[in-house]
């Protein structure tokens, strides 16, 4: 198994490369040590903080449900409080991050990207779909709580309460001084990319692709005339040089391309052949750097790909599944934050750092020892289809390829 050539010299360098641990007892990274000059990328899973969550923040909105399983999102804040103890309620807009915040201060990632799988609306314009996913606007303080400053939006659940509810969330963001790119009023606006700036390395493009795959219906997709998602056709060479030519037009020599993509379903570790081989030829003839990949409620297999990073399912990160029977199996309750270093420049990998962490009374907390050890043994049997795998620097995971 292959090691990146600039982190393995970057430990052979280091006199202290075997003490990974700051006085907080968290782990430095060694390459910050040796003065190698990274961008530096948090990314995660799905973030939902619609439904149980919102009726958990200070300005819960309307409860009503139309799913056959529950009529009133705080039937899921009773299913998560049976199953872990009472949740402080009304909780502060910081509390859902719980753990991640401190990772985040101590990481010190030069961006912070999540898809956002929430509707953010007072609309009532539901849509006819199993699960309707919708949070006040007022309670928008509860991403900016993690400074986040891009969110993906082609995803099944942007447009849970119909074309009012997703301008209502775009103008929601716009206001909070969050970077949108996936969904807008027409496909143009749906797919133009967020731009930026890294002080003193270059900059950063994120582009927000759909599946129907992932449960998007089609009458979804945005158009000239009509708004929606950017969703994709297929995962053909043809819509992959229709990227390509969309991405070459925004490029400059130098920005780093994350693709992230909303596909597949949300359970199952299996990788489809045609979401590899879409994954290695947006790497091959569309320029991107950085495969970011969601829908999965679990982390799926890692792959390092023409020293490109492809994540085929980061899993859920925040959600209001707490409580909810079926599929145990899969530790839905278990994520990760990925902190992803690549060259400036070019985009190779240098260096992925994913933190272990447990969904619990709504709040993101570190995982055990035991469960991080459980997630460990999942990437490296999933990831070793890819010949990729983990191992421990204290309590973070680090990517071996």
């Amino acid at each position: 198994m292959a090691v990146c050539p600039l982190y393995a010299q970057s430990v052979a360098n280091s006199s202290k490369a075997g003490a990974l641990k700051s006085e907080q007892g968290n782990p430095e990274s060694v390459l910050h040590d040796s003065g190698i000059r990274t961008i530096k990328l948090f990314l995660c899973g799905d973030v939902m903080t619609g439904r149980g969550i919102d009726q958990i923040l200070p300005h819960p909105g309307n409860p009503t449900l139309y799913e056959g399983y529950m009529k009133s999102a705080a039937g899921y804040v009773e299913l998560a409080e049976e199953a872990n103890g009472p949740i402080p309620k009304p909780v502060s807009f910081s509390y859902i991050w719980g753990d991640a915040l401190a990772e985040l201060r101590l990481r010190k990632p030069d961006l912070r990207i999540i898809n956002l799988e929430t509707a953010i609306t007072r609309s009532n314009d539901v849509q006819e779909k199993a699960v309707n996913y919708r949070m006040n606007p007022d309670n928008i303080p509860c991403i900016t709580a993690a400074d986040i400053e891009c969110c993906a939006l082609a995803n099944n659940h942007v447009l849970d309460w119909g074309y009012q509810g997703l301008a209502e969330t775009l103008d929601t963001l716009r206001k909070a001084g969050i970077k949108t790119t996936g969904a807008g009023a027409n496909i143009e606006e749906a797919r133009a990319p967020v731009v930026m700036p890294v002080s003193g390395k270059g900059r950063v493009l994120v582009f927000s692709f759909g599946s129907e795959t992932s449960g998007i219906p089609w009458s979804w997709d945005a158009t000239a005339g009509k708004p929606g998602v950017n969703l994709l056709p297929d995962f053909s060479l043809k819509t992959v040089r229709d990227i390509r030519d969309h991405i070459g037009r925004q490029k400059r020599t130098g920005d780093i391309v994350v693709a992230s993509i909303h596909w597949g379903g949300n359970w199952g570790y299996q990788v489809p052949h045609e979401q590899q081989e879409f994954a290695h030829w947006l790497i091959d003839d569309a320029g991107v750097d950085i495969v970011h990949g969601h829908s999965s409620h679990h982390a799926k297999g890692i792959e390092v790909y023409q020293g490109k990073l492809i994540l085929y399912g980061c899993g859920d990160f925040l959600n209001d599944y707490e409580g909810i029977s079926g599929h145990e199996a899969y530790r839905g309750d278990l994520s990760l934050m990925y902190f992803v270093s690549v060259e400036p420049g070019d985009g190779k990998l240098v260096k992925l750092d994913m933190v272990p962490m447990q969904m619990k009374r709504f709040r993101l907390n570190h995982a055990s020892r035991k469960d991080a050890v459980w997630l460990k043994e999942v990437l490296d049997r999933e990831g070793g289809k890819f010949k990729s795998g983990v191992e421990f620097v204290a309590d973070t995971l680090i990517l071996r390829w």
